[in-house]
């Protein structure tokens, strides 16, 4: 990643609205969840989410599919790995045993569920 792109990328991740929006998105992957449903769970008005839905998606962090009249919004993981990396990428000046507390903060996050049994 460029650092041009991540200065876009940090840009709409810096306004309340959009990261919130970005978090809600992301917290649901990989179904994704239709504009409406984003605006109605931020409370903000579906033109005004709308506005800072295109920012997110010019910034390459969602991606916007069509399911017969509702638009959905999923996050593009691999941008958020693309960050991730553009951010570390230089970290430790070449320990990386000193990068272990992120790696292990992020692990649990992604890591498979287990199935739970009824």
């Amino acid at each position: 990643m460029e650092s041009n792109q991540a200065i876009d990328v940090f840009a709409a991740l810096s306004q309340a609205t959009r990261l919130d929006a970005f978090r809600l998105v992301m917290a649901h992957e990989p179904q994704g969840l239709p504009a409406g449903e984003i605006a109605r769970h931020l409370d903000v008005p579906q033109n005004t989410m709308s506005t800072h839905l295109a920012i997110l998606t010019r910034a390459g962090l969602i991606e916007a599919e069509r399911q017969g009249r509702s638009i959905v919004y999923r996050a593009v993981i691999e941008r958020v790995r693309e960050i991730t990396n553009f951010l570390v990428q230089d970290c430790c000046g070449g320990r990386p045993e000193l990068c272990d507390p992120l790696i292990a903060d992020i692990t649990p996050c992604c890591s498979p569920k287990e199935a739970h049994h009824a």
